[in-house]
């Protein structure tokens, strides 16, 4: 097989083939999420879109798994896949942005590369919270973050793609051309084929009034039972993700409250900077605030804002869930795992996906759960990986406590290997997986595309 790769596909890429013999390939096959450790036949380092032709066309015709990687972000470590071939987008990464305010993200760029082509041209698109994922794995997911109730779903402002598909074609997916193909790259994952560009609308959106506001873990279900209410009444401009973590040791906290457990809210202001105290002061006077480092900001700085303390090579294991509710038991149970939270990195966010995201039609796009309140997650993280055990145990358990609290579905860009199970896929899309899986028939007949959350065509 190193033969049939070097001598077929090798010869017909622009960029490099990494084989399991070569110097780099530990490197080249390394994900984010250290607790994934996979070893590839191959890894093709595409250089362009006829690069990722090449290595499709070449997985379809030798009947090669086939894994395609972006920014390799992935927490079930789907970006590869053993004894197979790498489609690895990474080497193309441009961003830019037109005259018209279009941003043409190329599909191995990372939300770093996006924020900073936006930003620069005066704007902003809807992405993740973390400058090193991958804008290809988030978008096909849905894309939760900092500006969700503000403006929608990252789905929400992707205007069209440009996608390889199973049989080697190139395809321009938009409401225009091939409409069912692009209503089911917005939510269903990388199932349909590999997007080599993203076309966004960029939204008027540069400076913010963000940071952290935390408080005694003990005050978890006061905050919480606070937060709860107040977040949904909310204006759209306000966004905020309520978290249980460890203070990080740097200097932006207060050295008596570092390496301590806490509850906290994110927050993202878009309005008026004028008027962000106003909007905030219920929160603040919730009861005793221990951290308030919430302040104006450019927009990047709120969005690279953890890349430092969640740099590549940390073990991790995700768990997650929809939510409609947080009742009062809930909310204990919250209060219980936080107080024992495994190590500094471990962490829970409850993202809000109200407001803009809300008002998108529950049928537009795949993404199934319109009608959620929260997309929730807890992860176990840690840089030593004999706590991989120890951080996975906690997750699983903590998940497990809340998940009859849950809508049942999670977010498929948070999944770890339970992704396997078809009924869990099958619930994170609840009424969309049949014509998710029709659309599969049509474009992947054979499901060449299946190491991610597998929709199957059958």
């Amino acid at each position: 097989m190193d033969s049939a790769f070097a001598g077929i596909l090798g010869k017909s890429l622009h960029g490099r083939l990494v084989l399991s013999d070569d110097t780099g390939y530990d490197e080249a096959r390394a994900l984010y999420n250290a607790m994934i450790d996979k070893r590839p036949a191959a890894i093709a380092q595409c250089a362009d879109p006829s690069d990722v032709a090449a290595a499709v066309n070449f997985a379809r015709e030798e009947a090669v798994d086939l894994a395609v990687r972006g920014g390799g972000h992935n927490g079930a470590g789907l970006g590869s896949v053993d004894g197979g071939l790498v489609a690895d987008l990474s080497p193309m990464r441009d961003v830019r942005v037109d005259d018209d305010g279009i941003v043409h993200a190329a599909g191995g760029a990372l939300l770093s590369d996006v924020d900073a082509a936006t930003h620069e041209a005066g704007g902003a698109v809807p992405v993740g919270i973390l400058g090193t994922t991958g804008i290809a794995g988030l978008t096909l997911g849905g894309g939760v973050g900092n500006l969700t109730r503000t403006l929608g779903l990252t789905i929400d402002s992707l205007l069209g793609a440009d996608v390889v598909l199973a049989d080697g074609s190139t395809v321009i997916a938009d409401e225009r051309h091939e409409p069912d193909l692009f209503w089911a790259l917005r939510g269903g994952g990388g199932n349909y084929g590999v997007v080599t560009e993203f076309r966004f609308r960029m939204h008027p959106v540069t400076s913010v009034v963000a940071g952290p506001m935390l408080w005694p873990v003990e005050q978890t279900p006061d905050v919480l039972s606070a937060y709860r209410e107040f977040i949904g009444e909310a204006p759209d401009e306000l966004n905020g993700y309520f978290a249980l973590l460890t203070v990080p040791p740097v200097p932006l906290f207060p050295e008596e409250f570092q390496l301590k457990k806490v509850c906290g809210i994110l927050w993202c202001y878009t309005g008026p900077p004028e008027d962000a105290d106003a909007v905030l002061a219920p929160m603040r006077a919730v009861g005793k605030v221990a951290v308030d480092a919430v302040g104006p900001m450019p927009l990047p700085a709120l969005q690279s804002f953890f890349d430092p303390l969640f740099p590549p090579g940390q073990q991790w294991y995700w768990r997650t869930d929809f939510v409609q509710e947080i009742d009062d038991e809930a909310a204990r149970i919250h209060a219980d795992f936080g107080a024992r939270l495994p190590t500094p990195q471990s962490t829970m966010h409850m993202y809000p996906v109200d407001g803009a995201a809300a008002r998108v039609d529950a049928d537009d796009t795949a993404w199934a759960y319109r009608d959620a309140r929260w997309c929730q997650v807890m992860v176990g993280v840690d840089p030593d990986p004999a706590k991989a055990d120890e951080i996975r145990a906690f997750t699983v358990e903590y998940w497990e406590a809340l998940h009859p609290h849950s809508m049942g579905g999670g977010y498929v860009n948070m999944m770890m290997a339970e992704g396997d199970d078809d009924d869990r896929v099958r619930k994170s899309y609840r009424g969309h997986y049949d014509r998710l899986k029709e659309i599969k028939r049509s474009y992947d007949p054979g499901n060449l595309f299946h190491v991610n959350q597998n929709i199957p065509p059958a």
